[in-house]
């Protein structure tokens, strides 16, 4: 959690610096009481750095193809030359991006994300997938996830802005 603070602090200070005003003071002390609401429940003190890099980037206001691709990135088994994603990998991942809506009553169960994992693996005969087929099927916005586009889409048209006047 120390570690987590102390790049949240530099993160956000950056994010002060290149957008002077826009950035509440408080954020990462905001961000971090999030991430161990959402990670930590038990109070160890200890949040996986991967848990807590795949909730920002859920929660970033990057595109939704760059968030799977990180994703990818964070969960993939490296294979040689290319990372694959495994089912416990992605299991790890689903369960880790359950937290979110967890923290406000919107969970699924973990019966619900082994189904929405097997389904990612329909017809599959290896034990993992590529890349391309792990963002065709988030594409598909499955079943665990689809706060995830739909929040992606509300950010999306915040910064929409038409020259139209009503009467």
């Amino acid at each position: 959690v120390q570690q987590i603070s102390r790049m949240l602090m530099k993160l956000f200070e950056r994010a002060r610096l290149e957008k002077p005003g826009q950035v509440d003071p408080r954020a990462a002390e905001f961000t971090l009481s999030l991430l161990v609401a959402m990670y930590d429940r038990s109070g160890t003190g200890y949040i996986r750095t991967r848990s807590a890099a795949a909730a920002l980037v859920a929660l970033s206001g990057d595109t939704l193809l760059a968030k799977y691709r990180a994703f990818f990135q964070f969960y993939a088994i490296p294979d040689g030359k290319a990372a694959l994603m495994t089912r416990s990998a992605l299991r790890s991942l689903l369960t880790d991006l359950n937290q979110i809506p967890a923290i406000v009553g919107e969970s699924c169960t973990l019966s619900c994300l082994e189904i929405v994992a097997h389904s990612c693996f329909h017809g599959v005969l290896q034990p993992a997938i590529d890349e391309e087929k792990f963002l065709s099927w988030l594409r598909s916005e499955p079943a665990v996830l689809p706060w995830l586009p739909t929040c992606y889409r509300l950010s999306a048209t915040e910064m929409v802005s038409h020259q139209a006047r009503c009467r």
